[in-house]
């Protein structure tokens, strides 16, 4: 499975969009910096994934993803492709015994194919969007991210050099 984790919030950006000709669509802009931040681990081969919001990204919250997500796949052993957050490779951070990390280096994003999931969450639930609260942001998350079926995770996040790995 590959891991990695994203912040959404009520700060938007104005993002492409169809209108009829001749008309200049209106987007509003929201410049608050109010976050929730979304730990999500997707296996390409199966379109399995496991996601939980956090309000921060440390390695209190890392713990309790990994203990959700060895909980979830608690007959399975599970090798999690992370990045080098300072959370990831803390030594005191607890992996539960069926899980074992792998780091990918640093700087390459494109080696960890659950940065596109991040990026169909974004265009799906969050494009050219106002949030009134925090809360309707963890509402449009989870809605969004419910939404995913195992098909498109496949889509998305296989990988050639994945399909050569695993046959």
């Amino acid at each position: 499975m590959f891991e990695d984790e994203a912040s959404f919030g009520r700060i938007n950006t104005p993002r492409y969009c169809w209108c009829e000709k001749g008309i200049r669509p209106r987007v509003p802009c929201l410049r608050i910096r109010e976050y929730m931040h979304v730990y999500g681990a997707v296996d390409p081969m199966s379109g399995e994934s496991c996601f939980f919001i956090f309000p921060k990204e440390n390695m209190e919250c890392m713990e309790y993803f990994l203990e959700h997500l060895s909980n979830q796949y608690s007959e399975d052993k599970i090798i999690l492709v992370c990045d080098g957050a300072p959370w990831h490779t803390a030594k005191e951070l607890c992996v539960p015994e069926n899980i074992d990390l792998i780091f990918i280096p640093p700087y390459t994003p494109e080696m960890n194919p659950i940065e596109q999931i991040w990026r169909e969450v974004r265009t799906q639930g969050f494009k050219n969007e106002f949030f009134s609260s925090l809360d309707a942001v963890v509402d449009r998350l989870c809605d969004t991210l419910n939404g995913l079926s195992k098909d498109t995770v496949i889509s998305i996040t296989q990988r050639d050099w994945i399909l050569q790995c695993f046959n």
